[in-house]
């Protein structure tokens, strides 16, 4: 176990740069370690469908708001992977035409019973984002079976260097408090909670320009 380790960490330390080939297989990874997500779980309609659904939202968002902008990075074995966007992305898909091509794909997700809730979620991320120009990580994940082994933290710091390196500050929204350490670790400093009333804990985090 030691040597699978020591290779998958290695696969986490030395990522690739995702192409719009791999979205399939990253919404895979995403919705599967995204299941149990408290936040996630608070938006989504429980039932049958769910995973599929979740899988249909990671498609979408790795495929047309995260790939195109060339900083979803990715381990070869696609064990592990951290979606950023830079500062030249904007931080919403775009203006009423484009938020509505994106309904059905929300409605899937949320049901309309929890459709509000995703739309005051969203609300909620859009209003207290960042106005000054950072790097956004908007999700990193780890395969449900090889989580505890530390890639997503050799995952992390392999890509914050791009941050380093471009001197430009860094943001998240922590949705799940086991996450919180990691991101302490690495410079993360905890804000506030920006969640809707009633919605789990999602809580801003800033990490400064080195």
């Amino acid at each position: 176990m030691t040597e699978d380790r020591n290779a998958l960490l290695a696969a986490a330390s030395n990522p690739r740069r995702a192409t719009l080939d791999d979205a399939g297989v990253l919404a895979r990874l995403f919705a599967a370690a995204f299941t149990t997500d408290p936040v996630l779980d608070w938006i989504s309609r429980p039932g049958p469908r769910r995973a599929q659904a979740l899988e249909q939202f990671f498609f979408w968002l790795m495929r047309s708001r995260a790939i195109p902008f060339g900083e979803v990075w990715m381990a070869s074995d696609a064990s592990v992977c951290a979606a950023w966007l830079p500062p030249d992305a904007p931080a919403s898909p775009g203006g009423f035409v484009e938020q509505m091509k994106l309904m059905p794909i929300f409605v899937r997700l949320c049901g309309f019973p929890r459709l509000m809730r995703g739309s005051a979620m969203g609300d909620a991320m859009e209003k207290n984002h960042p106005h000054d120009p950072h790097f956004y990580l908007a999700f990193i994940a780890v395969a449900p079976r090889l989580q505890g082994l530390g890639l997503g933290g050799a995952m992390l710091e392999a890509t914050i260097k791009r941050t380093d390196a471009a001197h430009m500050p860094a943001y998240l929204e922590n949705s799940n408090p086991k996450n919180t350490k990691l991101y302490e670790r690495m410079g993360f400093v905890a804000q506030k909670s920006i969640s809707p009333k009633g919605a789990p804990p999602l809580i801003a985090m800033w990490r400064e320009k080195r």
